[in-house]
């Protein structure tokens, strides 16, 4: 008999290399909430989708703008 084997799920896109997004800006708050989760949490790679380069970026970028107050550290 053979081995079954799951299915893998299609692989994610990176949406700011899908938008040819150079710089990730930590301005863009909007665009910054999809990346954590609903407790502030950044989201990881494997799980937003991003290319590693936009990830490193995109990380620094939510960072940048929790200290400006943009983004929240943590949601209660």
């Amino acid at each position: 008999m053979r081995k079954e084997r799951g299915r893998r799920p299609k692989k994610k896109v990176c949406g700011f290399c899908v938008d040819k997004v150079e710089s990730v800006d930590y301005k863009e708050a909007t665009r910054l909430r999809r990346y954590i989760t609903e407790r502030g949490k950044i989201l990881p790679r494997r799980i937003s989708g991003n290319c590693a380069k936009h990830q490193r970026q995109m990380t620094v970028a939510i960072k940048r703008s929790r200290v400006m107050a943009l983004l929240p550290f943590t949601i209660e």
